[in-house]
């Protein structure tokens, strides 16, 4: 494909509440085996896009150990590859990233050095299988200057965490509205964004002489009457998942055969870094019903509807329902959790009882050192 990729996974959301304590949301955790960013490192190389790059600020521990080794998305390769962009310190600049368009400033090096004529940028916190190549032969035939990636949301949604947008019948975007108070349509940006190189360098390099730092507000929304701004719809499953909610929300949405069918039997695949663990054991007096078990698990008690991560051990008489279980929680005996998220290396003591709400769900954060009970 002719465009580079660039990865936005530098922020945190304030919605994850403790979840985003020791690691990005672009590292969050998904569906038992895999981790946010995944999704679209596995859509770049899908579409055939060989130089990707990704800007990580915010608790880039975790991801960082995640991307140590590109071999897993098929970037491992004599040219191209994965390459990692933290903030540094040079002789102009000595700031953190200020915004995403800051993030693109402070490499702008990578964006001159590159040779394809496009790029496409995307954020590594949403859940969502699109090849990149039809939003660039769509982008190509509109003759767009930026194409956005767009979706038709239902109502019911809390729509006022995104950019919405209203498009004219030729699908250009004539108003675009970065997270309103109020919800006034039901079309919102996915964060994904295909943008000619060269004119992407001319405007990060305006933005950066107004000192203005913020991709959507300072180039998309000022832009919007001056450039050929047009949406790509697209309909199949998209998610994104900052905010404990819509992570809840987009892990339960698993435990449907139609969307794991969607993004594991159907070709392309999504990759992820793989861990040498033996298979789950259910032992005697086990009962697990509609839940994703991963690798590395031991499950003595009862389990419904739940998703647990790798390494997660369920004592006996334990009754799990509705809940996340994170890597590597273990779970004393007579324990009862439901509609709970369990932050992961978390030891839950015997005899204990989180309850949330469907509706409220519990994130359980336990500062008990296994090793001393």
């Amino acid at each position: 494909m002719r465009a580079i990729g660039i990865v936005l996974a530098g922020g945190n959301s304030k919605r994850m509440r403790e979840l985003s304590n020791k690691r990005a949301i672009s590292a969050m955790p998904v569906v038992g085996s895999y981790r946010s960013i995944d999704f679209v490192l596995s859509n770049m190389t899908n579409s055939h896009i060989q130089n990707v790059a990704v800007f990580t600020q915010y608790n880039s521990r975790s991801l960082n150990e995640h991307l140590s080794s590109s071999k897993w998305w098929d970037f491992g390769r004599k040219q191209g590859g994965l390459y990692v962009f933290t903030p540094t310190i040079t002789a102009e600049n000595s700031d953190w990233y200020r915004g995403t368009a800051d993030a693109l400033y402070q490499n702008l090096t990578f964006l001159k050095n590159s040779h394809e004529p496009y790029v496409v940028i995307a954020s590594g916190d949403c859940i969502y299988k699109l090849d990149y190549n039809k939003v660039l032969e769509y982008h190509i035939e509109k003759k767009a200057d930026i194409t956005v990636v767009c979706k038709d949301m239902s109502p019911d949604e809390d729509l006022t965490r995104f950019g919405q947008v209203v498009t004219n019948d030729d699908g250009r975007i004539v108003e675009f509205e970065e997270k309103p108070m109020v919800s006034s349509a039901s079309t919102i940006s996915c964060g994904i964004y295909v943008i000619r190189r060269r004119q992407l360098i001319e405007l990060i390099e305006r933005c950066a002489a107004e000192d203005r730092v913020d991709f959507v507000r300072d180039i998309l929304v000022r832009y919007k009457d001056l450039k050929r701004i047009y949406a790509y719809k697209m309909d199949t499953y998209w998610s994104n998942i900052a905010s404990v909610e819509s992570y809840y929300k987009a892990n339960m949405d698993f435990l449907k055969p139609e969307v794991r069918n969607f993004f594991f039997k159907q070709y392309p695949d999504i990759y992820s870094k793989v861990d040498d663990l033996p298979p789950a054991k259910y032992n005697p007096g086990a009962a697990v019903k509609n839940s994703l078990i991963s690798s590395g698990s031991i499950i003595n008690g009862i389990v419904e509807n739940s998703i647990l991560f790798k390494k997660a051990y369920v004592g006996n008489n334990c009754v799990i329902k509705n809940s996340i279980i994170l890597n590597d929680v273990y779970i004393g005996d007579n324990t009862v959790i439901e509609n709970c998220i369990v932050e992961s290396r978390d030891t839950i003591r015997a005899n204990t009882t989180y309850i949330g709400a469907p509706d409220d769900v519990k994130i359980v954060v336990e500062k008990n050192e296994r090793y001393t009970l």
